[in-house]
């Protein structure tokens, strides 16, 4: 009787832990589902006025403006720097890029060379770290440029593989004029040209004086010929190893850690980075999933692709921003046929504005004042903004509130259940009350705007007011004098003699005046010394919040190293095609089996 009593109290003690676990495994699947998959689009160098929905009416963008239809598109949303590399690092950790050393003092603003040792360093937070702890498979495709080595060719303390991504497939560097046959350099062409003209001079010095040793006018020891000789040689070589096998050095394609294509081909470049998205979105459609899509375009060199090359009325340029608009009509495509319409948040962006020294290559940025590279002129900085997630998100709102691509990394770290990191100052603020309409306000009272390392402009939004002032503490000196760019240099600069400091600062009111024609006096805006005054003590509040760090885009870490050059192959010969690189690998699978 007793062994039947116990074995009956067992038994009921076991169907109540099936019961809890089961509970529990309830809980831990509503959870999971509850969790949306996050779909994160960039485009490159993308003007906000080239898309139809934000008043484009030349350039046919219908994928982009139904995804705005269908979701919230932010009219005021932000940048945080006007170049790449400042710009991602923002956006990758939720802080103004000087945090983490990734700005400028000097004409070094973006990461030039794959092969130098400056990079998002390793102890810098992405939300895609904190997304991998919540269970999220990581991805990106397409383009980084925050770096890949350290110390030795295969330390990846720069890569995405070290910053949260589980899946990298896609340019390491960016899409450079170089990676483009025939379309020349855009590296430190100054540079490129002294050294050639040294290497010219050093030449014809060595064949004068030949020439004059065989004519008997002038007698030169075959020492000083094969000095000079000598030094004619370390002089081509210095310029053609880093510069004249750019194409090579820099023109990489990664998957994971590991160079798969070398220099890459821009021809079928699109439809490869397009099937490696639809194949990462099918493999984990069970989610959860984070994929961040950053197309290399409209980043020159453009690109010619069959089937677009032709057809849109602006030109080449048009027809790579139609390009993108289909390859974001076939993420959102595939995004409904596997089911997940409901259970993914979309975002478009641009990581800044076009670059007006391009000319009919570059972007458009409508109505806002300067460009790419231009510090805190909004046409640099002013970028498309449109969320989409049915049955979460109301379709066809807007939000004119400031806001910033600094703010997605809050957003999705919160809502994939994730903690904020306590360790660290964060410069973002969580969008989804503004997107869902429980907020009407932005949580940006002030937004710093940044050139290189140089605090350029504030913006301020006060409270319980519908104005917005920016204040502006220098302007680029543009280059020849009168035009609107700095054509003269290719891009505009941020410390002196470069730019000219404004006593006292420029006021706007961006609110009336998005264009910043009209500068603000105390006639005009009885506000303008409260504006100095407030802008003058928030400076100073932000700038007790920074902490030194080690400054990433140095020379020391800018220049080209061979030791850091990632290679296909066995260093200096680093070239493959991913046909070849594929059947090597079967083939040395076939062989260890």
């Amino acid at each position: 009787m007793l062994k039947m009593k116990m074995d009956s109290r067992s038994l009921r003690s076991f169907s109540a832990l099936l019961l809890f676990l089961q509970f529990c495994s309830c809980l831990s699947d509503g959870d999971q589902k509850s969790r949306p998959n996050f779909v994160l689009m960039m485009v490159d160098d993308l003007g906000i006025g080239d898309i139809g929905c934000y008043g484009n009416t030349t350039i046919r963008t219908p994928n982009i403006d139904r995804l705005a239809s269908d979701g919230v598109k932010l009219t005021h949303h932000l940048s945080a720097a006007p170049l790449c590399t400042p710009s991602r690092t923002a956006f990758m950790t939720g802080r103004y890029a000087l945090r983490a050393g990734m700005g400028s003092t000097g004409r070094v603003q973006v990461i030039l060379f794959l092969a130098g040792s400056g990079g998002l360093p390793p102890n810098e937070t992405t939300f895609a770290k904190l997304l991998q702890k919540q269970g999220y498979s990581t991805g990106i495709v397409g383009k980084w440029h925050l770096g890949v080595n350290c110390e030795s060719r295969s330390d990846l303390c720069h890569h995405p593989n070290n910053h949260g991504f589980d899946f990298f497939y896609g340019l390491p560097f960016t899409l450079f004029v170089d990676c483009a046959v025939g379309a020349g350099s855009g590296v430190l062409l100054d540079y490129q040209e002294m050294l050639l003209n040294s290497c010219k001079l050093l030449l014809v010095c060595v064949l004068t004086l030949l020439a004059l040793r065989g004519s008997g006018l002038l007698y030169a020891s075959w020492r000083l010929l094969l000095l000079l000789s000598t030094a004619a040689a370390i002089c081509f070589l210095l310029w053609f190893v880093p510069f004249g096998l750019l194409r090579v050095w820099n023109c990489v394609l990664m998957r994971n850690g590991e160079v798969v294509e070398q220099p890459m081909n821009l021809q079928t470049l699109n439809s490869r980075l397009m099937k490696e998205a639809e194949q990462f979105m099918e493999r984990h459609r069970d989610g959860p999933f984070l994929l961040f899509l950053s197309f290399p375009q409209v980043h020159t060199p453009l690109l010619v692709t069959e089937g677009f090359a032709g057809k849109s009325r602006h030109g080449l340029y048009g027809d790579n921003v139609e390009e993108v608009d289909w390859m974001v009509g076939r993420v959102v495509d595939t995004i409904d046929k596997l089911g997940l319409t409901e259970k993914t948040l979309l975002y478009f962006t641009s990581d800044h504005g076009g670059g007006i020294e391009e000319g009919p290559s570059g972007g458009w940025n409508g109505i806002y004042r300067g460009g790419k590279a231009m510090g805190g002129w909004d046409g640099g900085i002013r970028v498309p903004g449109i969320f989409r997630w049915p049955g979460r998100l109301a379709a066809g709102r807007e939000v004119a509130e400031p806001t910033s691509l600094m703010d997605v990394f809050p957003t999705v770290v919160k809502l994939a259940g994730g903690e904020l990191p306590k360790d660290r100052l964060l410069d973002g603020h969580d969008l989804m009350p503004l997107l869902e309409g429980s907020s009407s306000r932005s949580q940006h009272e002030f937004m710093f705007h940044y050139c290189g390392m140089y605090l350029n402009a504030v913006r301020w939004h006060p409270q319980n007011s519908s104005s917005i002032y920016k204040v502006v503490f220098f302007s680029p000196v543009f280059s020849p004098e009168g035009s609107s760019g700095c054509f003269s240099t290719g891009v505009c600069m941020c410390h002196t003699p470069h730019v000219t400091y404004h006593t006292p600062p420029l006021v706007f009111r961006i609110s009336s005046d998005p264009s910043e024609r009209v500068p603000l006096t105390e006639r005009t805006e009885p506000r303008v010394p409260e504006v100095l005054q407030r802008v003058k003590h928030a400076v100073e509040e932000h700038r007790r919040s920074l902490t030194p760090t080690e400054m990433q885009l140095t020379w020391r870490k800018t220049l080209w190293r061979p030791w850091l050059q990632p290679c296909c192959g066995t260093f200096p010969y680093c070239t493959c095609t991913e046909e070849e690189h594929t059947h090597t690998m079967m083939d040395e699978d076939a062989h260890t089996h």
